[in-house]
């Protein structure tokens, strides 16, 4: 992977992981490095899932590959804020 692609995987993933930041509903308490990170990882399984679909290549703008990105990325938010959010709290 070349330095171009290292930049343009952190510039999506922030992009996708601030999306899907902001679809899941109240404040999630995570850093936004973590965010990139979930966006990231959130645009590779996406891109996984689009390809197992058979939906990853079409013309134009891949909508579907990037609703799938964005649910993914809003999934791992939720998920991520919910373990993150728990750190600090003793019982």
């Amino acid at each position: 992977m070349s330095i171009t692609g290292i930049i343009t995987a952190i510039v999506i993933g922030a992009i996708i992981g601030a999306i899907g930041r902001l679809v899941v509903p109240g404040k999630q308490n995570i850093p936004i490095w973590l965010t990139i990170v979930i966006g990231i990882v959130a645009a590779f399984i996406g891109t996984a899932l689009a390809r197992l679909f058979g939906v990853a290549q079409t013309s134009g703008i891949d909508w579907i590959e990037l609703i799938l990105q964005i649910v993914v990325a809003a999934i791992g938010v939720a998920v991520v804020a919910g373990i993150y959010g728990r750190r600090g709290v003793t019982r």
